[in-house]
């Protein structure tokens, strides 16, 4: 075992293929994407919203049961239908928009570290990143944080190039044209943040090196032209389809949302603190070496050090201030954290080499390398023992996914038949199911106060269903409005999927009816004959 992992710490400091690196790298971060079942609600809503579109063939429109569904652009869900696509509808391919969105990050982080720096360190960067758990689970969770994510890590890093050459007076526009491309793709992933936060970083950084003289260069007509060719077209064309679509978008999610704080997710100021610290684990404890005011004002580094820490600081500030806060805003600054992990680790490396040649002209002993190489090995294992484990943790003991009740159902169940979900929507099960006709939802729809003041599965289609009015009447039922629609049903098999806690309160569904169940949700079959048993339908009939 010492062996090999000295073996795997020295083919990682001497490699030299580029391609070979970000090879290993994608294979790593996409060979347990299709271990386990969709997550609820994120990446049933997600993967659901994109298969959606590759099933209707409507690219432009994101739908929630049909229903025009704003929340956020449609950057993943391109990718995600055009990847359900071309692997099937299948829970890997649903989760290679987050996969493409990290290897985005790890890319850029290595072609920067590589070009300004030197080919070690951008390798030993790109591996501590992706044996980070907390990267690693998020190149593995099918929602838009690790996709913009690597916008934003793309956007910075060309931009900082382009910086760079402006100074030293090397041709700039392509990093440059590059940095905008991104940050509007940035901005179609996930809104605004994709331009302002890795704009805000970079102004941060050009202030710091006292560069004000670069800001006109970088600010050039034609890159903002650019920029807009690239982001605006789909909202502009939202907007023209749906009346109001800008306010909600723009004014609401994004300004009205980061200051509220009637959210659930609510945190102090520091959560995101130990939240890096944890998720970089078995790497974080060297960030503390980087704390050295020596280290971060070395010459030799300092370009790239400083715009590490202003980036990294910069994330991490701006998501503290608001009240709701997530596990997954915080992705974006863990690029530049794995890159000072790595700075300060091969650092100790090559002191710990000059210690043990110290009196031998320059010869290291084998003993000494091989220490050397042994901590690297052990600690990548470690490292992506951690990230495994997370994984396989995960796929233990969630249980929010429709996809084993899913599978005992389909045999029975035909594409063409209405399925019907009573105060709760499943978002996995349509694409488990595959369903022709969107389901029909029933809740207390009437309670417009009662669904503003949660933010939850409920104010998602009620939000929708303000787009398109007539949909919403149609897939939105009352409970009153549900009797009439079952008895009126002209199909084979209506599928009802209510909570089994709550089974007591659907009595008009005979005992009978139930197809399957499991401790939190029960399905009940209603054919044609049992429908007409039932006593509501048989007092809707006349003459019944």
């Amino acid at each position: 075992m010492k062996h090999f992992l000295s073996a795997v710490a020295a083919s990682l400091l001497e490699a030299r293929s580029k391609f070979l690196v970000l090879l290993l790298c994608a294979a790593w971060l996409a060979m347990l994407a299709g271990t386990r079942s969709l997550m609820l609600p994120d990446e049933g809503r997600y993967i659901g919203v994109a298969w959606a579109m590759l099933s209707s063939g409507d690219w432009l429109t994101p739908t929630l049961d049909g229903l025009p569904y704003f929340h956020k652009p449609p950057l993943f869900y391109w990718l995600t239908g055009l990847s359900l696509k071309l692997f099937g509808v299948n829970d890997w391919a649903g989760r290679l928009a987050s996969v493409f969105g990290a290897l985005v990050a790890v890319g850029g982080l290595f072609f920067f570290v590589r070009r300004y720096a030197e080919q070690r360190l951008a390798t030993l960067a790109v591996a501590v990143l992706v044996t980070q758990p907390m990267f690693f689970a998020g190149a593995q969770y099918a929602n838009l944080d690790m996709l913009v994510a690597g916008m934003i890590a793309a956007t910075i890093v060309c931009g900082a190039s382009a910086i760079l050459r402006l100074a030293s007076g090397q041709s700039y526009r392509p990093a440059l044209a590059a940095a905008y491309v991104f940050a509007a793709l940035g901005v179609l992933a996930k809104g605004l943040i994709g331009f302002v936060l890795p704009g805000a970083i970079l102004l941060a950084w050009v202030l710091l090196r006292k560069r004000y003289r670069l800001i006109p260069a970088l600010l050039s007509l034609p890159m903002i032209g650019l920029f807009f060719a690239v982001a605006a077209p789909w909202f502009v064309w939202m907007q023209i389809l749906y009346s109001g679509f800008w306010d909600y978008f723009f004014v609401y999610h994004h300004f009205q949302r980061f200051s509220q704080t009637g959210f659930s997710n609510a945190q102090p100021f520091w959560f995101y603190v130990p939240v890096l610290l944890l998720g970089a684990l078995p790497w974080s404890p060297w960030i503390v070496r980087a704390c050295s005011w020596k280290f971060l004002v070395d010459p030799a580094r300092v370009e790239v050090r400083s715009l590490m820490l202003v980036w990294m600081l910069g994330i991490l500030v701006f998501f503290s201030l608001p009240n709701s806060k997530l596990l997954g805003y915080v992705l974006p600054a863990l690029p530049p954290l794995a890159f000072l992990i790595a700075d300060v680790l091969l650092g100790w490396l090559q002191q710990r080499k000059e210690v043990g040649t110290d009196g031998l002209e320059g010869q290291e002993p084998q003993a000494s390398r091989a220490e050397r190489s042994l901590y690297l090995g052990g600690s990548l294992l470690l490292a992506g023992s951690l990230c495994v484990s997370l994984i396989a943790l995960v796929l233990v003991f969630d249980s929010t996914s429709t996809r084993s009740l899913s599978k005992q159902v389909a045999p029975l169940y035909s594409p063409d038949e209405q399925i019907v979900m009573i105060d709760e929507y499943e978002y996995d099960l349509p694409f488990y199911l595959r369903p022709e006709n969107d389901v029909w939802v029933v809740s207390g729809w009437q309670d417009v106060a009662a669904i503003a003041a949660h933010d939850n599965w409920r104010k998602e289609l009620y939000d929708a269903g303000q787009f398109d009015p007539a949909r919403m009447r149609a897939v939105l039922l009352l409970p009153g409005e549900f009797v009439a629609r079952l008895c009126a049903y002209s199909g084979a098999s209506l599928w009802v999927w209510g909570k089994t806690a709550q089974a007591q309160r659907y009595a008009f569904l005979p005992e009978q009816a139930i197809a399957f169940a499991d401790e939190k949700r029960t399905v009940w079959r209603l054919d044609a004959e049992q429908r007409r048993q039932l006593k509501d339908c048989q007092a809707a009939t006349p003459g019944g």
